[in-house]
């Protein structure tokens, strides 16, 4: 293997891994509330409509993949997007989910 197709295979794996993080209609719910401020574990377990250790579970999921950062205080911990790109990446996938049913070609 090249070493052009090891490192292109090494980024697939990656972004692989921060793809699947993300592939959970509860956890698009929480990048999308997280886009528009931090939020405490109560205001996301309200979101979501789960219990705490559901929630948990995909926070630390998410949290794992680099996708947010989390910050104590006192007995609450709030919720950060790491990357606020995600509101555009967001955006194009909502672009291909419309054209996708009107074999319009992609805008963004």
């Amino acid at each position: 293997m090249t070493p052009r197709l090891q490192k292109l295979k090494s980024n697939a794996t990656a972004r692989a891994s921060i793809v699947k993080a993300m592939a959970h209609p509860t956890r698009l719910l929480i990048m999308e509330s997280l886009m528009h401020g931090e939020h405490c574990v109560n205001d996301l377990t309200d979101m979501a409509g789960c219990d705490v250790t559901t929630l948990s579970k995909h926070l630390a999921v998410m949290k794992r993949a680099g996708l947010l950062i989390c910050e104590k205080r006192g007995l609450q911990v709030f919720y950060q997007i790491a990357c606020p790109c995600f509101a555009e990446f967001f955006r194009c996938i909502d672009l291909i989910s419309k054209t996708s049913t009107t074999n319009l070609r992609c805008a963004c």
